[in-house]
């Protein structure tokens, strides 16, 4: 059993220890979609995810998968398309494209079929334009040469935290590219901890750590104080000028 939060009350998270194991990190289901509400979670290492037509669903999953200054790294073949790279990396240029694109990517089962539905759903692009209107949101863009947006990422920015959400490619290797060249210039500026939530081989491949709840909860509590870390617009320019 899991508890359920009344939408038109205060967030009230219940302790993340009693988050389920199977699935990993289920600890509540209710509550809204506010920034009250999303901005507490966050500060607390829980995010919201579930599919359209369901009760929101809230997760704390342990262990917790973060890149760190120390830990981060940057795969052979990814840093050999990035030194060929001719486009561009941003900065919140475009966020509303880059949630619409995450949302809209097409998924697979773990079986290799065509997935239906996206946790992505209208009400989360709302809210999630609303904390980027706020400041609390942010994208990360990749531009070809000839200036289309053809990859990235969003997350939230809280302190000196970075938490991804998703991610998208329409070129091949673009939402690495992304990640590649951004990752180095957040921890550059004071970022300490880029938090992916889950294990994947995609993000294995820049040097994930796996830390136990009460360790990534001691460094979050430390981290999301104080002013945000301050980031450029241009993140990386390829060879070529747009």
């Amino acid at each position: 059993m899991i508890d359920w939060m009344e939408e038109d009350g205060s967030p009230a998270f219940p302790a993340t220890h009693i988050a389920l194991e199977e699935p990993n990190g289920l600890l509540a289901a209710g509550g809204d979609l506010s920034p009250q509400w999303l901005l507490q979670a966050y500060r607390r290492g829980i995010f919201p995810w579930y599919e359209e037509d369901t009760p929101i669903l809230w997760w704390s999953p342990a262990p917790r998968a973060v890149i760190t200054p120390d830990s981060f790294r940057i795969p052979r073949t990814v840093s050999k398309l990035l030194r060929r790279f001719t486009g561009c990396i941003t900065l919140n240029q475009a966020f509303d494209d880059v949630i619409h694109c995450c949302a809209h990517i097409e998924r697979k089962n773990e079986d290799g079929t065509p997935a239906h539905g996206t946790w992505i759903t209208p009400d989360i692009i709302s809210a999630y334009q609303r904390l980027h209107r706020m400041g609390k949101a942010i994208s990360i863009e990749c531009w070809n040469a000839t200036g289309n947006l053809i990859g990235g990422y969003y997350g939230i920015q809280l302190g000196k935290v970075v938490f991804g959400e998703s991610m998208f490619s329409q070129e091949s290797n673009a939402s690495q590219l992304a990640f590649a060249a951004s990752a180095p210039v957040f921890f550059d500026r004071g970022v300490q901890m880029i938090d992916c939530q889950m294990n994947t081989a995609h993000m294995s491949r820049f040097g994930l750590n796996e830390w136990p709840r009460e360790e990534f909860e001691t460094s979050l509590r430390k981290s999301v104080v104080g002013q945000p870390a301050q980031l450029p617009s241009l993140i990386y320019r390829g060879r070529t000028e747009l």
